[in-house]
């Protein structure tokens, strides 16, 4: 594109440049992470197994379908092995899979639903508000989280509502810190004094500015709480005081599978693998999200 001077000389213009949203820039980022997209990957590729898992599994998961073949290794007839009860070891890990992730999703979206009104609250009002609240996450943070579930699950007995509702009590600690943060450096902004000059109650503000304004917090702690709730649950199945038997779970395979590890490896291999790499890749894919989102960063 060119155009001409009144001396008849052209001159070369650059076309415009496209207007590009924050998303855009967001989302470039997050491409541009290639440990947080393959980490996005394999949590879809885990989600998609866990939802599909009856299309591809040989039989139901406490189905002793294959008692003669007990402690089988993985052979193409099995592709993990067999476990000592007869149960095919590769339908277990996948309904495990579905476990987990329920839990982690569960406990997230009960952390974001304590932690997201409290941060609003504490980084909007601010004094006698916020010093409460930041006395309370100190005091969840001093209580140490799994000796804590320990006894919790002990004196309930476990089971999956137990542990949600365990993982949610610490869980919201990390989501109401990014949303307070978030909260406290919009509240001087001048769309937020417009609202207040024109007689908007503090409910409003929060509710329809500042809350909205802070989406990028409130998805990151999301993630990123889905991990620490997947950990706590295979900690308490470990330890037999979380999700019950016959119903498939990682922690609980681990723990299983350490009585035959020196001799039958694969039962306590590879879910140990399904849980690291689960944990690593929601981890991985929190950590991209949270820079891909980070408002210091937009238009880079």
């Amino acid at each position: 594109m060119s155009t001409q001077t009144d001396t008849g000389l052209e001159l070369a213009v650059p076309p415009p440049t496209p207007h590009r949203s924050p998303a855009w820039f967001a989302w470039r980022r997050f491409l541009a992470n290639k440990a947080a997209v393959a980490g996005g990957v394999v949590m879809l590729v885990l989600i998609l197994a866990a939802i599909l898992a009856p299309l591809f599994t040989k039989t139901d998961p406490a189905a002793q379908a294959f008692l003669t073949q007990s402690l089988a290794f993985p052979s193409a007839d099995f592709w993990f092995g067999v476990d000592d009860l007869g149960r095919d070891f590769f339908t277990r890990i996948v309904y495990g899979a579905r476990v987990s992730l329920t839990i982690g999703f569960a406990a997230a979206t009960f952390s974001a639903l304590i932690g997201i009104p409290l941060g609003a609250l504490a980084g909007y009002f601010g004094g006698r508000t916020d010093w409460v609240i930041m006395r309370i996450i100190e005091l969840f943070s001093v209580v140490p989280a799994p000796l804590t579930a320990l006894l919790l699950g002990a004196l309930t007995g476990g089971g999956f509502v137990t542990i949600v509702v365990i993982s949610a009590l610490f869980g919201w600690v990390n989501v109401c810190l990014l949303v307070r943060a978030q909260v406290k450096a919009l509240r001087e902004k001048e769309f937020i004094r417009a609202a207040q000059a024109l007689g908007a109650s503090p409910g409003y503000v929060i509710r329809r500015h500042l809350i909205p304004n802070a989406v990028s917090p409130i998805i990151v702690g999301f993630v990123l709480a889905i991990p620490l709730a997947m950990m706590l649950e295979a900690s308490l199945s470990f330890l037999g005081i979380g999700v019950p038997p016959p119903t498939p779970s990682w922690g609980q395979m681990i723990n299983t599978g350490m009585n035959f590890m020196f001799f039958y490896w694969h039962m306590a291999v590879f879910p140990t693998a399904a849980l690291a790499i689960t944990v690593l890749a929601t981890t991985l894919f929190g950590d991209g999200l949270r820079d891909a989102l980070d408002p210091t960063l937009k238009g880079r």
